[in-house]
């Protein structure tokens, strides 16, 4: 991005504050949120970010995780806080750049938030700083940035784009003969490359024809064409990792592919998800029949119940909140982990050294069946140079029909041994 910027004004930040819950004490005459033990329960604070104002680029913009962090914060309050605790919610807009990232760090500093949770940013390098500096834990980002799967502070729910790409060579691997991948040619492209080939070897399939490709492309008829002939016109699969522009390649890609032939493609979510699909279509999307890995179940299971029920209720019809979207899915778990977490912990007064120490100590966080059981310590951590803060390496396989996502294998898929075997051999 060009130009300048002005500097975040007071309405990058939104604070939820919990009213019902404020009530609730007067109610009771003391310093307990309903829910306490009789001890006083202070509040805790903590932060969410992600580009969501006018200044983010339309595709970088996921305003519904900040949106779902403030619905969550009113749900909460309303039946009495966590464990007693008014949870108090602090939304920034970090404009998807470096000096927003950083600048939302430091007002999560400022604010003495317990943790920073459900986040996006692609700017690790700025945001992980002031956070390790004030001992602030970054619990459920996006996985957007490198250093979320290094920090010491970091304590991620997934395994993120890395075992999305090791996911798909295991389901690429049981129905396709001939693979291509198209993905950016970048650094990181070329990791996705070294992951898929990885785990097709090792599922002793074929490597895959690897075909670099740029992110700022308006077409690519050129990579849709090797696309096309690496992979064959039956029995061959063609997956794809543009973020943004993986549309744009599929839609190249369909317009070039003859009549009649059987081709599959694939990719994961973060490029794919539902709310493309019904954008491209539903049904007659170009995605009908694709592959796709994610972290968690497809947008239709039972587990995603109690989080629709808080967006009808408290969201207010806010439109930037979409349930099947991966964004908003990551906060909604970030959250259930904190309230898994600050109920074990049980304590009158929670600060971002006491959770620090209690992830430490391997308190289990459930996330009610979205992830597995989770916990932080170095034992639970994959043991992988190369993704040294991973403790969840498991993915889901799911498929679209009739233009929705669906499982297309029940339960998680591990793929810790192709992250392992990939990082060990690179």
């Amino acid at each position: 991005m060009t130009g300048r910027r002005r500097p975040p004004s007071s309405r990058s930040f939104r604070t939820i504050t919990g009213a019902v819950a404020a009530g609730a004490m007067l109610l009771t005459g003391c310093g307990a949120l309903p829910g306490g033990s009789g001890d006083s329960r202070e509040p805790v604070t903590v932060v969410t970010w992600a580009p969501s104002g006018d200044s983010a680029p339309e595709a970088a913009n996921m305003a519904g995780m900040t949106a779902m962090a403030q619905a969550y914060g009113r749900w909460i309050n309303a039946a009495g806080g966590i464990d007693g605790h008014e949870l108090r919610v602090v939304t920034c807009d970090e404009q998807d750049t470096p000096t927003g990232a950083g600048n939302c760090a430091r007002r999560a500093v400022k604010e003495k938030a317990v943790a920073v949770l459900g986040s996006y940013s692609r700017h690790g390098r700025a945001f992980m700083a002031p956070l390790e500096a004030a001992g602030i834990p970054y619990i459920g980002g996006y996985g957007a940035s490198e250093e979320e799967y290094r920090s010491y502070t970091s304590y991620p729910l997934t395994g993120g784009q890395s075992a999305l790409l090791a996911g798909t060579a295991g389901q690429l691997a049981h129905g396709c003969d001939r693979i291509s991948l198209v993905r950016p040619d970048t650094l990181a492209g070329d990791s996705q490359a070294w992951l898929l080939r990885t785990g097709l070897t090792g599922a002793g399939r074929p490597a895959p024809l690897d075909i670099p490709a740029s992110e700022e492309a308006t077409s690519y008829n050129a990579e849709a064409e090797r696309a096309l002939s690496g992979a064959g016109t039956d029995g061959g699969c063609v997956t794809s990792v543009l973020g943004d522009r993986t549309e744009t390649f599929f839609d190249s890609f369909r317009r070039l592919e003859p009549e009649g032939t059987r081709v599959r493609v694939a990719s994961v979510l973060g490029s794919v998800g539902q709310p493309l699909i019904d954008r491209t279509g539903g049904r007659n999307s170009p995605f009908e029949g694709a592959y796709v890995t994610g972290w968690y179940p497809a947008p239709g299971d039972a587990r995603w119940n109690e989080m629709r029920k808080v967006i009808r209720e408290h969201a207010f019809r806010d439109d930037r909140i979409d349930p099947d979207d991966t964004g908003v899915q990551t906060t909604w778990i970030a959250y259930t982990a904190l309230r898994s977490l600050v109920e074990a912990m049980h304590e009158s007064r929670i600060t971002a050294g006491k959770v620090t120490r209690a992830l430490g100590r391997g308190v289990r966080v459930d996330t009610g069946g979205l992830t597995p059981t989770l916990r932080w310590r170095y034992d639970d951590m994959l043991g992988s140079e190369a993704y040294p803060r991973i403790v969840n390496s498991k993915v889901t396989f799911q498929v679209v029909r009739d233009g929705r996502l669906v499982a297309e294998r029940k339960g998680f898929v591990d793929v810790a041994r192709t992250l392992v075997d990939a990082s060990a051999t690179r």
